[in-house]
């Protein structure tokens, strides 16, 4: 795994952690996500990666574009926000279990450190 971290005050901090060293890698950088994903992706996917790192917890999330919400089926346990019309960033919370509510539901406002999958279009379009 590939930690990054950014330290935004003393109370805050967000820690992502990306699923596989070459995933981590390419997003390293905005050149080295230029290079695997495009410039256009590249750029939807700064903005969405920052901001991950500026909330202080996945609940703050949804107030923000680019529509993060929990998957469903063979996806369960894992969240996804738009870069582009058909591309998703993925993820799950990675304390595992996650965090949950009394309903059996993920508490997003416990959330505070994830795990970057992929960048995919999992519509196969």
């Amino acid at each position: 795994m590939f930690t990054a971290s950014v330290n935004l005050a003393a109370w805050s901090y967000v820690e992502i952690i990306f699923a596989k060293r070459k995933l981590g890698a390419s997003m390293a950088s905005h050149e080295a996500r230029v290079r695997v994903f495009g410039a256009e992706r590249a750029n939807k996917l700064n903005t969405r990666l920052t901001q991950l790192y500026e909330v202080e917890r996945l609940e703050d999330m949804r107030g923000l574009p680019g529509r993060c919400h929990e998957l469903r089926g063979d996806r369960q346990g894992q969240l996804a926000v738009d870069v582009t019309k058909n591309h998703r960033l993925i993820f799950r919370p990675t304390e595992q279990p996650p965090p949950q509510k009394d309903d059996g539901g993920l508490d997003w406002s416990k959330v505070e450190a994830i795990t970057i999958l992929e960048v995919e279009d999992y519509h196969g379009e």
